[in-house]
């Protein structure tokens, strides 16, 4: 049985996860959240002290991204993540960690290193994967590609909800600014610098509802896999 893949990309704070989530359940598809790799990876180079040796501890750190020791466990109310045997689900949603995924990311030998981990998510009856370079780098077959995206103020104003409603307290000031510096180095990177693919379509939800840019999705993939 072939596997259909669904990509969605675009910058932090877009509504990526909610809306991937929704539609993995809503097509009974795998779900890949390439963003907590990243996070999981930069989080552990920082426990490691060697986040701001990536130059000159590269061998190391590619060998740490290769057998990176993770568990997603699924539960009735989400999905939790263990890494190296410790609970960081909320951990790996704060900003600083946010921080430490697009430093990884800006690195080619630590993308590379996680390359085929996350091709290997591709199993029947399909996949919607979230990032910033599903379409462009990781799944360039995929039959439905989406670029999410948002203004950075709007975003904000999101993942702060989000980020309080997880017991956080964040200030919004602080979370603009991080937006704004992690859409830059991600944009402005080398390899795989975030960009919509040639062929994705491109939904701004910054004045829309989460139902209504799920419709426009629905509609969407609904013709691209028929």
């Amino acid at each position: 049985m072939t596997a259909h893949i669904i990509t969605i990309d675009g910058p932090s704070g877009s509504g990526k996860g909610t809306l991937a989530a929704k539609l993995a359940s809503h097509y009974g598809f795998h779900l890949l959240d390439s963003g907590a790799l990243y996070r999981l990876l930069g989080l552990s180079l920082h426990n490691k002290q060697l986040l701001d040796q990536l130059s000159d501890q590269l061998d190391e750190c590619v060998k740490i991204a290769q057998h990176l020791d993770i568990q997603f466990n699924t539960q009735s109310g989400g999905i939790s993540i263990d890494l190296e045997g410790q609970d960081v689900t909320k951990t790996i949603r704060t900003e600083h960690v946010g921080e430490y995924a697009s430093k990884v990311a800006a690195v080619p030998e630590l993308r590379q290193a996680l390359f085929d981990r996350q091709r290997a998510f591709i199993q029947a009856p399909g996949l919607v994967a979230d990032g910033r370079d599903m379409a462009t780098a990781i799944f360039p077959e995929a039959q439905a590609k989406i670029y999410l995206t948002a203004s950075a103020e709007s975003r904000a104003e999101r993942r702060v909800k989000q980020l309080q409603g997880m017991g956080l307290d964040v200030k919004i000031n602080d979370i603009l600014a991080n937006i704004q510096a992690r859409d830059k180095r991600d944009m402005e990177r080398e390899v795989a610098p975030l960009r919509p693919a040639p062929d994705a379509y491109i939904i701004d939800s910054s004045a829309l509802s989460i139902d209504d840019v799920f419709q426009l999705m629905i509609d969407y993939i609904d013709l691209r896999l028929a």
